[in-house]
């Protein structure tokens, strides 16, 4: 006789910081145990949600909430557990005597845009499947304006910056964290509008900026960034010493060895902790994490796998790498953005704090997307480059009356320090930092 197994999830995931305007989370769970992509698609907000209808797992998150799973095997059948870490997951396997199972590959990080579905069968289990439920019309805005669609852009970032003041950060300070490059600040300068807007006073705000040594180009350039609009009350410099990089630590808190990401998660960790030992109460950090994705603005010359033909013809391929289905699509990660972004909220989570992307949500990829950028740049990687600065600098005009000013691109690790300092500090490959993760659980 064919035994019947039993089948058990384990839910590890924090619910109160998904972030959801138009239902509540149990009306969003519902949304996502129909399987109805276009009800999924109506969350407004960033979240991490898990639908149990029996055997049947279904799994949705946006860039903003990182979710990972692994499949335990007990006598009587699997038992998923979905958490948002890999130690998460660990430690309760260690828990309930499991542990022997694990190896931080057999993870899997589910990818955001997508309805996730497990079936909890017995041994094998099978294969997830994914069914996207967020699929931005591409090229949509065709003839307009780079001014015009920057006004439909900002728009949509400004509206949720609004939202998220008015109905998530209601109170309390808040921290931008600021190289004064065109993402923070269209942050930076949307917050400050909308604070007046909203009735709130602007006070609230601080724009907090990372120098190592009192060295490096970006805090110059906040400090003329804000003094050119009359706000350099608002800038706070966050100094800190070359030995608080830690990029061996980085990788525990961050659980991923990309050589950028941990890089910048390092100039991240370093400039919070400065925040956190100056304000150990403070809790609301913005940023403009997102918005190069969102704009196609990375250099593609130094990734040998990319040509702007591949960055300008695959949806969202800097959000989520080349796709689920593709050959280079990680079983342990996701891509792009979708996996990267863990640079971002587990430093801050780390340190007690609640992060803000507004870049990264929906509603403001979807506009990035429809952006006709083959027509505006007819292949070209300058008039790609210098697209971003034109089209976000016009939308922060039209919406606040502000002429914001534009730099020349500069990741933030590079900016927040010296070169030499940089190079004394960090690995140049993936392999040192790839080689520092596998000891994590060795």
């Amino acid at each position: 006789m064919q035994k019947e197994y039993v089948n058990r999830v384990i839910d590890l995931t924090h619910a109160e910081k998904n972030v959801i305007y138009n239902m509540s989370q149990d009306e969003a769970i519902e949304c996502l145990g129909t399987g109805n992509l276009d009800e999924v698609r109506k969350i407004d907000g960033q979240f991490a949600l898990i639908s149990v209808e029996g055997k049947t797992i279904r799994m949705a998150r946006s860039i903003g909430r990182p979710i990972r799973y692994f499949i335990a095997k007990l006598e009587d059948g699997p038992c998923l557990v979905v958490g948002e870490r890999m130690d998460n997951i660990h430690e309760y396997l260690k828990k309930v005597g499991l542990d022997d199972q694990f190896h931080p590959s057999y993870t899997r990080m589910a990818p955001a845009h997508y309805i996730t579905r497990i079936e909890l069968l017995g041994c094998p289990d099978p294969n997830p499947v994914y069914d996207r439920f967020f699929t931005p019309e591409r090229n949509k805005f065709h003839s307009m304006a780079p001014e015009d669609i920057g006004e439909i852009y900002v728009g949509a970032l400004y509206n949720e910056i609004k939202k998220w003041l008015k109905y998530r950060a209601k109170s309390g300070p808040l921290g931008v964290s600021f190289s004064a490059g065109i993402d923070s600040g269209s942050v930076f300068l949307l917050t400050y509008y909308a604070l007046k807007e909203l009735g709130e006073s602007p006070s609230r705000l601080k724009a907090f900026t990372l120098t190592v040594e009192g060295a490096g180009e970006d805090l110059l350039q906040a400090r003329q960034f804000l003094g050119d609009m009359g706000l350099e009350l608002f800038l706070e410099p966050v100094e800190a010493e070359a030995s608080r990089l830690d990029w061996k630590k980085t990788i525990r808190i961050v659980e991923d060895y990309k050589a950028l990401d941990i890089q910048a998660a390092t100039m991240n960790l370093a400039l919070l902790e400065g925040v956190r030992s100056r304000y150990p109460g403070w809790k609301y950090i913005l940023d403009g994490d997102g918005g190069d994705e969102n704009l196609k603005d990375y250099p593609i010359e130094e990734n040998p796998e990319l040509t702007i033909r591949s960055v300008l013809n695959n949806l969202m391929l800097y959000h989520e790498g080349w796709g689920v289905n593709s050959i280079k699509h990680s079983l342990t990660y996701s891509g792009g953005l979708s996996r990267g972004y863990m640079r971002t909220c587990m430093p801050a989570e780390s340190l007690g704090f609640e992060g803000f992307s507004p870049y990264t949500l929906p509603n403001v990829i979807e506009v990035s997307e429809g952006i006709p950028f083959i027509e505006m740049t007819d292949w070209d990687h300058g008039k790609l480059y210098e697209l971003k600065g034109r089209i976000v600098s016009a939308g922060v005009k039209a919406i606040t009356g502000m002429d914001m000013p534009v730099f020349p691109k500069r990741r933030f690790q590079h900016g927040a320090t010296s070169e030499n300092i940089f190079r004394e500090h960090f690995p140049g490959k993936d392999k040192s930092y790839r080689q520092e993760f596998q000891r994590i659980y060795e």
